[in-house]
């Protein structure tokens, strides 16, 4: 794996926390030069430091900076916010597909072109479960993730024949900031405390545990790595269907 991706330049969306640092870690080890984009510089620049990635890019996926050129895009940024449906408004539904859908849309655009030019290129989704399945209270999330799937698997088709793959990851609940948040949010609403709303979380896992960011990175990697693996949705989730 090393050696197929020693020198690709790769550029990971929400590279500073979660996922996309963990990924751009996976990457950066197996000798590719690495560029995060997030919208926090101060984690950005501890990426550097740290020898998770070797530059970094200060912008948001909803209106996106000049992008770099690069060999292989992992659209890591995401965004989940919970609420009963009717109570989901037309902004909370924005932001959802604005993050979730609309930012690695845009990130591809930009990046495609040079991919075809070349007769290379890979780009890999972070998905979640949710755009395997259903979950209560996050129809908006849900419906963007099912959407960034269908992305995924029609640019797949499109771009088949060109040298360029388009797959997903589908993560069960996760260790990261962004689940930390939603269990804040479940405390504050439900009175469990936070050891009750993470065993929650984790039950939806058949391994009855969270999953490891770098479990997810584990799996992108492959997806780089993989030319013959194109248009799937490989989940990272314990068995959870």
């Amino acid at each position: 794996m090393a050696a197929m991706l020693a020198g690709r330049k790769v550029l990971v969306t929400g590279g500073g926390s979660g996922i996309g640092l963990a990924c751009a870690h996976a990457l950066s080890e197996a000798g590719a030069h690495v560029t995060v984009l997030g919208r926090r510089e101060t984690p950005l620049r501890e990426a550097v430091t740290t020898g998770a990635a070797q530059a970094f890019l200060v912008g948001d996926v909803t209106a996106l900076p000049a992008l770099p050129a690069c060999d292989i895009l992992v659209n890591a940024a995401g965004a989940a916010e919970s609420a009963p449906f009717l109570k989901s408004d037309a902004a909370l539904w924005q932001r959802m597909l604005s993050v979730n859908l609309l930012g690695a849309v845009a990130a591809t655009q930009a990046v495609l072109p040079g991919m075809l030019a070349q007769g290379f290129g890979r780009v890999v989704n972070v998905a979640s479960t949710a755009a395997l399945k259903g979950y209560a209270y996050v129809t908006a999330y849900t419906a963007a993730k099912h959407a960034l799937l269908g992305f995924t698997r029609a640019l797949a088709l499109e771009v088949a024949a060109k040298g360029v793959t388009v797959n997903a990851v589908c993560p069960g609940f996760t260790e990261t900031p962004l689940l930390a948040e939603s269990i804040a949010r479940i405390t504050a609403t439900t009175g469990r405390d936070a050891d009750a709303a993470r065993a929650e979380l984790a039950r939806h896992n058949p391994q009855r545990r969270l999953v490891q960011p770098e479990e997810v990175a584990t799996a992108v990697l492959y997806l780089c790595g993989a030319g013959a693996v194109n248009g799937v949705a490989l989940p990272v989730a314990g068995g959870e269907a």
